[in-house]
C-alpha cells in the first residue's frame, strides 16, 4: 500500500504544522501525531471516511482529525494500491475545498 499526497495537500500539511509548531506552544505536535496516526489507519482500511464527493469517477472521502479539527480528504486507486491525499482542510471552516 503506498500513500500519496498530491501538490496542495504537501503544501497544507507544511502550512497547518508551521502553524501548530508556531502557536500551540503546549502541543506543538498535534497536527504531525494525528495525520500519522491517520495514515496508519488508512493503511489498514483504505476506504473509511465519509463519501464527500465523486471526483472523474474517484470517491474522494473526508477523514476528520479532531484534535487538530481538520478534515482529509482522500481517495484509494485499488489498481495501483494507492491511498491519494488531495487536501486537508480546517473543519471549521463550515464548507469543504474546492477539489
Amino acid at each position: 500500500m503506498k500513500i500519496r499526497f498530491t501538490q496542495r495537500a504537501r503544501r497544507r500539511v507544511k502550512l497547518i504544522a508551521e502553524w501548530w509548531r508556531e502557536h500551540r506552544s503546549s502541543a506543538p505536535t498535534v497536527f504531525d501525531d494525528e495525520l500519522s496516526e491517520l495514515l496508519d489507519r488508512l493503511i489498514d482500511r483504505p476506504t473509511m471516511g465519509l463519501v464527500y464527493r465523486m471526483i472523474d469517477g474517484e470517491v474522494v472521502r473526508r477523514n476528520l482529525m479532531p484534535r487538530s479539527a481538520q478534515h482529509v480528504y482522500c481517495s484509494f486507486d485499488e489498481a495501483t494500491d494507492t491511498i491519494v491525499i488531495h487536501t486537508i482542510w480546517g473543519a471549521r471552516r463550515g464548507n469543504g475545498p474546492t477539489l
